[in-house]
């Protein structure tokens, strides 16, 4: 199976003393493009803005 199943989590939530949120979403082992941690914005609802969402391990 050449794609992963990744969880992003928000970079900015912990610094404000909120929760942050999580998203799931999939990426290709196998791309060049991507050889490290995925990041994406994407909405944090307990901060009620878009933020930076980085890939966890």
């Amino acid at each position: 199976m050449p794609r992963d199943i990744i969880i992003l989590e928000c970079t900015e939530a912990r610094e404000e003393g909120k929760p942050p949120s999580r998203y799931t979403s999939t990426r290709n082992k196998k791309s060049l493009r991507t050889p490290g941690r995925l990041e994406k914005v994407k909405y944090n609802p307990f901060l009620k803005r878009r933020t930076l969402h980085r890939e966890l391990r």
